[in-house]
């Protein structure tokens, strides 16, 4: 059920034949990728494909102001301008979070001789004989 290609034939005279090979030899395709580019064309758009020479098409484009210009509405600006700001904001905050964490990282590496493991407390109860008679209670 995949996409099949159809053919279309049609006639025209010699002479516009020989002027399509010409125009098909200068843009370096053959004659049926001419007319696929044109059926394309003609159906993307509708019907609505004008054939215009080359020499207009440049007096067109000068007028059109090519790249074409659209107008955005000013809140579209404005929200954008807001989420650059949003985001420069957010990238300085886990900067300087991740200085902080840096910071923490090493403070613990320095003091690592302060900390005191509770199952090396154990070790060393054991260690000297104390039974476990006594319980105690963390309240």
């Amino acid at each position: 059920m995949g996409n099949k290609n159809k053919t279309i034939s049609f006639r025209v005279s010699e002479d516009t034949f020989k002027d399509l090979r010409e125009i098909a030899e200068q843009r370096d395709l053959s004659l049926s990728a001419v007319f696929r580019d044109y059926v394309d064309q003609l159906v993307s758009h509708d019907g609505q494909v004008e054939i215009v020479p080359e020499e207009e098409l440049t007096d067109k484009q000068e007028t059109d102001g090519l790249p074409p210009r659209v107008e955005v509405p000013k809140s579209f600006v404005r929200e954008n301008e807001r989420l650059k700001l949003e985001t420069d904001h957010l990238r300085e905050q886990l900067q300087e979070h991740k200085e902080y964490m840096r910071h923490l990282r090493q403070k613990v590496n320095e003091q690592d001789d302060d900390i005191i493991q509770l199952e090396d407390l154990d070790e060393d109860r054991d260690s000297v004989g104390e039974s476990d008679d006594h319980t105690f209670q963390l309240g």
